[in-house]
């Protein structure tokens, strides 16, 4: 039941977005797939999508090569970067950060921190113990022999150079985007 609630909630988040015409992603870290969505309506899906090299978890830490799961919004853009181009998201969450303060891997000051960014709309602190950076991205100067045959991130989703291109002709900052 909880995950229709998650995809409600999601949608509910789209459907109030400043981004590109209310669009959002769902990506299917079970099928390896990343849906452009419009509401309900899916208008562009992409495949053989790569995940964390570790999987994926709710209660992610730096170094740990697992892709986060929750609800996101695109937090900046990075048009030319190691990987062609780059969507980082607003990663750790105020979820992310209460569900890790609480396990006692934040310190208060650092807890606080992330607090703020979020309140404020800000993108939250990249270098605490949750890690960082974590995006959408392109296989850029990666080995492009090894995307689609395994997943081989530090905990992003990647797509290949083609994808992201096609993808960022659909979404920007403010984009919301669902990791499930």
């Amino acid at each position: 039941m909880w995950k229709w609630g998650l995809l409600i909630w999601a949608w509910a988040l789209a459907a109030n977005a400043q981004g590109k015409d209310d669009v959002w992603v769902l990506v299917d870290t079970k099928k390896l797939m990343l849906y452009v969505m419009q509401g309900d309506k899916v208008v562009e899906a992409f495949d053989r999508i790569s995940i964390g090299s570790r999987g994926v978890t709710r209660a992610k830490r730096r170094g740990d090569h697992k892709t986060p799961l929750g609800v996101f919004r695109i937090g900046w853009v990075k048009e030319s970067s190691r990987y062609h181009r780059f969507f980082g998201l607003n990663y750790p969450t105020l979820a992310h950060a209460t569900r890790s303060w609480r396990q006692g891997w934040l310190d208060d000051r650092t807890y606080r921190s992330l607090i703020r960014a979020n309140f404020e709309g800000r993108v939250p602190p990249q270098d605490t113990p949750l890690g960082g950076f974590v995006g959408i991205h392109g296989v850029g100067k990666a080995d492009p022999s090894i995307h689609g045959v395994f997943n081989w991130t530090q905990g992003c989703i990647a797509l290949t150079d083609a994808q992201i291109d096609r993808l960022s002709r659909w979404v920007g900052v403010g984009t919301p985007v669902v990791i499930r």
